[in-house]
């Protein structure tokens, strides 16, 4: 048999290949960008029973409503010496706060603190807490109310 030089133009065995690879080769850079997004982002949230959990989102809703009638805001943050430090905004002076942390991801581990507060209105945790992300869940309690927050530290 007689090999064939291939005419210019014409589709060979080689562009199917280099066809193939380019192809694949964006779908896993793709998966794998996507898979880097999933794991850096919302950690989820596990709740024991799915049904029993969506029958409390409206109740959830109207606490969240409650909550931002109150005024209240806080922003907790790790200092530079390791506590735990909440600036707070439209706190009253005699509410009390609480946190418990946890990280996102990998091993359990949480702890609840025991939150101070300071003259200059802040409140600021008792022991140091390492480093890393951490999620923060804050509650601030003063005459009845009460107030929630959740948010990711570094």
């Amino acid at each position: 048999m007689m090999q064939t030089k291939p005419t210019k133009g014409q589709f060979t065995g080689r562009h199917m290949l280099m066809a193939m690879i380019g192809g694949f080769g964006i779908v896993i850079a793709v998966n794998f960008y996507m898979a880097s997004l999933a794991t850096s982002g919302f950690g989820g949230v596990i709740v024991k029973n799915t049904y029993v959990a969506s029958q409390k989102f409206n109740g959830w809703l109207d606490e969240a409503e409650r909550q931002r009638e109150l005024g209240w805001e806080a922003q907790p943050q790790r200092a530079d010496d390791g506590h735990l430090v909440v600036e707070t905004l439209g706190v009253p002076e005699l509410a009390m706060a609480s946190a418990m942390i946890r990280r996102p991801l990998g091993e359990l581990e949480a702890s609840e603190l025991e939150l101070v507060r300071q003259t200059d209105g802040r409140f600021r945790s008792v022991e140091p807490i390492a480093e890393g992300r951490w999620i923060v869940r804050l509650e601030i309690t003063s005459a009845g109310q009460s107030w929630r927050q959740e948010q990711q530290i570094r």
